[in-house]
């Protein structure tokens, strides 16, 4: 989810950015070791192997809704084990103290007894910081601001900004109920009124200052108990201001150099912080794949992200109603060939039950015609699965 909608937030006003050239010697970005994936215990390896092919579907959507109370058809697929989690947008919220009453409602619907799977739901939303936050509260600075707010000793510390903000990110969304930020933003910004530029939505133009902010942000935000998503990968700060997904196709023509050097290059850094889950952009990068959007491409799911930087954490789909997808269908074959590209969780965040709901019936007609492989499914959600078991409701 790219364009901004944080109504009494945002109030259509662009925060005024500068360019800043450092270069930040404090932080090094080192090889990420070739982890071998996580053994996932005997448990939880049966578990996911009982599941339906339905249960096996829905538990790699995140849904979304209108309005502050859960709707009826959202709960019974909590009830039924076809949910993931829940994403949650200001229209959801009248405040932290309702919000935390509906994450309560949902996970206790996901302790049904026809649900086999009790791990805590992933309750979601966007607190990057600055205008862009879902709830009032920390992080009150913007990326941009934390980037420009000290010099390299102060802000590899431990009391540093990016570090204080990731905390701050985690009491606060606890507090609500939720358990996942849809949050750091590590986009390399190329122009302060470029797409990402110009609402403080990067650290800085400077690749090592995002890889050693933003490590620093997932770190502190992890260590409070919420789950952290890098994103966009591969990156999305060479797009221009009018270079919008969730508006329609956007072509990103940086060459396979500049992508490595500089837009994946705070990754690196993420995955070696031990990021939970890594959100992937709709831009298409014809220098790693000029016929599909990143989150709908094998090359660059499983051959950048999986193969050439060793990420072993959860995937997950920006918004599957982007305009950026107008010429794939619906969210059902949507669905699928995000599946197929090696995408684990798809986020549905149009506001509809029943775009998860399409979703999740596109994925389970994959299971059943074979178009799409159930071991590949089961691993997907085991995955799913062993970040939801560390986690609380």
């Amino acid at each position: 989810m790219n364009r901004i909608r944080v109504p009494g937030m945002l109030a259509g006003t662009a925060v005024a950015c500068a360019a800043v050239l450092v270069t930040v010697t404090a932080f090094t970005v080192a090889r990420h070791p070739r982890a071998t994936p996580p053994r996932r215990p005997a448990a939880s390896r049966l578990l996911v192997s009982r599941l339906t092919q339905g249960q096996l579907a829905g538990q790699r959507v995140i849904y979304s809704y209108r309005g502050l109370t859960p709707p009826p058809s959202l709960l019974r697929l909590i009830r039924r084990g076809e949910a993931a989690g829940v994403i949650f947008f200001a229209g959801n919220m009248a405040g932290p103290g309702q919000l935390a009453a509906v994450a309560r409602e949902l996970q206790q619907a996901n302790l049904s007894r026809a649900n086999p799977v009790h791990a805590p739901l992933l309750l979601m939303t966007d607190q990057e910081g600055g205008d862009v936050r879902r709830l009032p509260g920390p992080p009150a600075q913007s990326e941009k601001q934390i980037g420009q707010s000290a010099g390299p000793a102060r802000l590899a510390g431990p009391a540093g900004p990016a570090r204080l903000a990731g905390a701050g990110a985690a009491a606060n969304l606890r507090a609500a109920g939720l358990n996942v930020n849809l949050a750091p933003v590590l986009d390399v910004y190329r122009s302060p009124g470029g797409f990402i530029g110009q609402y403080g939505r990067s650290y800085s133009s400077n690749p090592r200052r995002v890889a050693g902010l933003g490590a620093g942000f997932i770190t502190a935000q992890q260590a409070g108990g919420v789950a952290a998503t890098a994103k966009h990968f591969p990156g999305l700060g060479a797009a221009t201001r009018a270079q919008d997904t969730d508006l329609g196709p956007v072509t990103l023509t940086v060459s396979r150099a500049e992508l490595r050097g500089v837009d994946e290059l705070p990754y690196r850094a993420a995955i070696a912080a031990g990021v939970k889950l890594v959100m992937v952009s709709w831009a298409v990068y014809p220098a790693l794949d000029p016929a599909r959007p990143a989150g709908l491409s094998p090359v660059i799911v499983q051959g950048e992200l999986r193969q050439r930087l060793g990420f072993r954490g959860v995937t997950i789909t920006d918004a599957l109603g982007a305009g950026a997808l107008a010429a794939f269908g619906g969210p059902g074959h949507r669905g699928r060939l995000a599946a197929l590209a090696g995408m684990d969780l798809l986020l549905c965040a149009g506001h509809r039950v029943t775009e998860g709901e399409q979703a999740r019936a596109g994925l389970a007609a994959g299971y059943r015609t074979g178009q799409l492989s159930l071991a590949a499914a089961r691993a997907a959600v085991g995955r799913i699965l062993a970040v939801r078991a560390g986690l609380s409701r």
